[in-house]
């Protein structure tokens, strides 16, 4: 669940603040959104999502993170669960320069939010290849990849059952929902 605080705010003001605060907040169009603690189910997909993609792509090449870094989009400041980025970038930054994939993990609040707000403000970074929103509690998830002609689609696609595969052909990876999905009741 995400509150939203009646406080404007500029994106400066928010960044010094978000420095001293305990938590989580996104800042949206001049609010601060505090996000809310999340479910065991919450925990088993982004921790295993995290691990899949982990030993799956060369820590050469690839950083992989978990609610860590913010994606800047503008009017907005966003953290996602899961953040794939080429390797480098500044060591003190709390921001991803270039990501290429973004996840999110659905809560019961944040379904509107995951699934159109942030797809569309994610897919219009440059650098970004794949966005994944993942249900929490059943073996079901939405995926936007760019195309051939470097397009998003404008709605993503349910990829569902513990038996399908989550293809990533820009990193070159596949994943099985079985294992995402690993330890949710």
């Amino acid at each position: 669940m995400n509150l939203r605080t009646d406080i404007p705010m500029t994106k400066e003001a928010f960044l010094r603040w978000v420095q001293r605060q305990e938590g989580n907040y996104e800042y949206v169009r001049g609010k601060v959104v505090m996000m809310v603690r999340v479910t065991r189910n919450h925990g088993f997909v982004t921790r295993n999502l995290l691990l899949l993609l982990s030993e799956r792509l060369s820590s050469d090449q690839w950083n992989v993170f978990a609610d860590a870094l913010a994606v800047d989009i503008g009017e907005s400041i966003r953290c996602p669960d899961i953040v794939v980025e080429p390797v480098g970038g500044e060591g003190s930054s709390v921001f991803t320069d270039a990501p290429v994939l973004l996840a999110e993990v659905l809560s019961p609040s944040s379904l509107e939010t995951d699934l159109h707000e942030k797809a569309e403000e994610y897919t219009a970074l440059p650098s970004l290849q794949a966005y994944v929103v993942l249900a929490q509690d059943e073996p079901r998830l939405w995926v936007w990849q760019r195309d051939g002609d470097g397009l998003f689609p404008r709605a993503g696609e349910m990829i569902e059952g513990s038996d399908a595969v989550l293809e990533l052909p820009a990193l070159g990876i596949e994943l099985p929902l079985v294992a995402i999905y690993r330890g949710v009741r």
